[in-house]
C-alpha cells in the first residue's frame, strides 16, 4: 500500500513539475513533443500523439516531426479511436486495437509498428469544450499487465486538463504570430506596390541578414564577433527589422521614389515639346525671310538668297538637334561628361521667341539643376526626401507596441544606412552605437542594392564585382570588415532563391 502512496504522489509531482514546463513553453510545436513526451511517460506508454480540434473544418489535427519544424497532419473529425472520444467527450480504453473496428491500421502499415493497446481522453478547454484528445500506446508490458488501468486514465485526465490549458494559450500565441507575419507581409508588399522595380528587395535583405546571423554562430564568429550567439527572439528581430527596414518609403513622393533620369518624365516632355516648338518657329522666320525676299530682287537674285535661307534654317536645325541630343544625353543618371556642367550653363543663357514675341530661356534654371546632377538621377533635394525614409521607417517601427522580446526591431532598422566613419545617416551614429545586427544589415542592403536585376536608373553588379565594392567599403572603414568576412566566406548569397532563367 505505501509503495502504491508513493507511487501516486512520485506522479502527482511530475505532473506538478510538467505543468511549469508547459507554462513556460511558447512554440506549439515544442509544445506538442513536449506533451506527448510526459504524457506517455506518467502513464508508462510506449508513445502518445495530441489530436487538437479545428471545429470550422470538423478535422483533428497535429503536429508530426520533420527536420527541426513540424509538419501539419490532419484527419476527419470522425477518424478512428481519437475522433470517437472528440465527438463523444468521453475517455476510451482499449484493451486489443486490432480487435477493435474503430482502430485504423494504416499507420501501423506504413511505418510497421504494432499498437497493441490505446488509451484516449478528451482534452477541455475553458469554456467547458473539447479542445482535443490526448491519446497514448501500448502501455509498458511490465507494468499492470501490459494494460491501462483506471489511475492511468485519472493521471492521463489531470493531464490533459493541464495541457490543454497550455496549448490553448500556445495555440493563441501562434495565432498572434501569424496575424504578424501577416501584416508584415503586408506591409512589404505596400511598400513594393509603390516600386515595382525593387519587388523582393526586403525578403531578400531578410534573409541574407539571418543567413548572416545563422553563419555567424555556425562558424564562431570573426574578430570582434567570435563567440556572439543570438536567440531565438534576437534572430526575429532581425528578420523583422530586415523586412521592415525600408517601410518608411510610403512616406516618399512617388515620382521621387522611382525617378529613372534627372529630369521626371513630365519634364523630359515639355523640354522635347520646347525643342519642336523653337524648330517650328525657326521655320516660320525662314518663310517669313523668304517671302520677304520675293518683292525688291529679280528672279535669278531671289533663287540664291532662298537657298542661303535654306541653308542657315538647315544649319540652325543641326545646331539644335545638337543641343537637343546633348541635353537628352545630360538627363541620363550617368557620370556627367567633361565640360557638361559649363556647357549647359550657357545653354542656359539661350533664348527663343515665344507666341507673343518675347524671349523665353531655352532651358530654365530648375531644368539646369537637375541636369547638372554629377551622379546619378537626384538632386540634394530629392536624395534628402529619399534618405528621410529610415527617419519615417523608425517612427512607423516606434509606434507598434512591441512585446519586450522585439522592442529593438526600430532600432535596428533605423541605423542600415549609418556609416563606421560616423557620416552615416540619419543620425550619424558612432561606431560603438552601432549595434551587431544593424552592420550585418547594412552589409546585405548594399549587396542586394548593387546586385539586384536591372533598373531604369542602374545596371546589376555581377557577383564578384559587388563583393570587391564591399570589401572596398570595409577598407574605408564604412561597414564591419569582421561581418564582411563572415558574409563572403559563408557564401551567405547562396541562400537567396535562384531566379529562373
Amino acid at each position: 500500500m505505501l509503495a502504491i502512496l508513493q507511487r501516486r504522489e512520485k506522479k502527482l509531482s511530475a505532473l506538478l513539475d510538467v505543468a511549469k514546463a508547459m507554462s513556460a513553453q511558447r512554440d506549439l510545436f515544442g509544445l506538442i513533443q513536449l506533451v506527448v513526451k510526459e504524457a506517455a511517460a506518467v502513464v508508462e506508454a510506449d508513445r502518445g500523439t495530441v489530436w487538437l480540434l479545428d471545429r470550422d473544418k470538423s478535422e483533428l489535427f497535429t503536429y508530426v516531426a520533420e527536420g527541426m519544424e513540424g509538419r501539419e497532419l490532419r484527419i476527419p473529425m470522425s477518424a478512428g479511436i481519437a475522433g470517437v472520444v472528440a465527438q463523444s467527450g468521453r475517455s476510451i480504453k482499449v484493451p486489443d486495437a486490432y480487435a477493435d473496428t474503430r482502430f485504423n491500421r494504416d499507420s501501423d502499415v506504413k511505418t510497421g509498428y504494432r499498437t497493441r493497446n490505446i488509451m484516449a481522453v478528451p482534452m477541455w478547454s475553458v469554456d467547458n469544450q473539447v479542445f482535443g484528445v490526448l491519446q497514448v500506446l501500448n502501455k509498458d508490458e511490465g507494468s499492470d499487465q501490459g494494460r491501462f488501468t483506471e489511475e492511468d486514465q485519472e493521471f492521463l485526465t489531470a493531464f490533459g486538463g493541464q495541457a490543454a490549458s497550455a496549448l490553448q494559450s500556445a495555440l493563441l500565441y501562434d495565432e498572434i504570430q501569424k496575424l504578424f507575419e501577416g501584416f508584415i507581409k503586408a506591409s512589404v508588399y505596400a511598400i513594393e506596390a509603390r516600386d515595382p522595380t525593387t519587388s523582393g528587395h526586403s525578403e531578400r535583405v531578410a534573409i541574407l541578414t539571418t543567413g548572416l546571423a545563422e553563419s555567424m554562430e555556425k562558424g564562431g564568429g570573426i574578430g570582434r564577433w567570435k563567440g556572439r550567439t543570438f536567440t531565438v527572439d534576437e534572430m526575429r528581430e532581425i528578420r523583422y527589422a530586415s523586412l521592415l527596414h525600408d517601410f518608411g518609403k510610403v512616406g516618399v513622393r512617388e515620382d521621387v521614389l522611382i525617378k529613372a533620369n534627372k529630369l521626371y518624365p513630365y519634364q523630359a516632355e515639355i523640354l522635347k515639346h520646347r525643342f519642336d516648338f523653337v524648330r517650328r518657329t525657326l521655320e516660320a522666320q525662314a518663310y517669313q525671310k523668304k517671302i520677304e525676299l520675293l518683292y525688291p530682287a529679280g528672279a535669278s537674285t531671289v533663287k540664291d538668297l532662298l537657298e542661303q535661307e535654306d541653308a542657315k534654317l538647315q544649319k540652325a536645325y543641326a545646331e539644335l538637334d545638337e543641343l537637343q541630343q546633348f541635353v537628352m544625353n545630360c538627363n541620363k543618371p550617368t557620370v556627367l561628361e567633361q565640360g557638361g556642367f559649363e556647357r549647359l550653363q550657357e545653354i542656359e543663357k539661350r533664348t527663343y521667341k515665344g507666341i507673343k514675341g518675347d524671349d523665353l530661356p531655352l532651358i530654365s534654371k530648375d531644368e539646369v539643376v537637375s541636369l547638372s546632377i554629377p551622379r546619378g538621377s537626384l538632386t540634394v533635394v530629392e536624395r534628402k526626401e529619399i534618405e528621410n525614409h529610415v527617419t519615417h521607417t523608425y517612427r512607423f517601427l516606434k509606434r507598434i507596441p512591441w512585446s519586450r522580446s522585439l522592442q529593438n526591431v526600430p532600432d535596428i532598422a533605423h541605423g542600415h544606412h549609418e556609416k563606421l566613419d560616423g557620416k552615416g545617416y540619419p543620425q550619424g551614429l558612432a561606431p560603438d552605437s552601432i549595434t551587431v545586427q544593424t552592420r550585418m544589415m547594412t552589409i546585405s542592403d548594399i549587396y542586394d542594392a548593387l546586385t539586384a536585376s536591372d533598373r531604369p536608373y542602374k545596371k546589376a553588379v555581377p557577383h564578384v564585382k559587388a563583393l570587391d565594392i564591399l570589401r572596398d567599403e570595409a577598407k574605408k572603414g564604412f561597414v564591419d570588415a569582421d561581418c564582411l568576412q563572415v558574409f563572403v566566406e559563408a557564401d551567405v548569397p547562396q541562400k537567396l532563391p535562384k531566379h529562373p532563367e
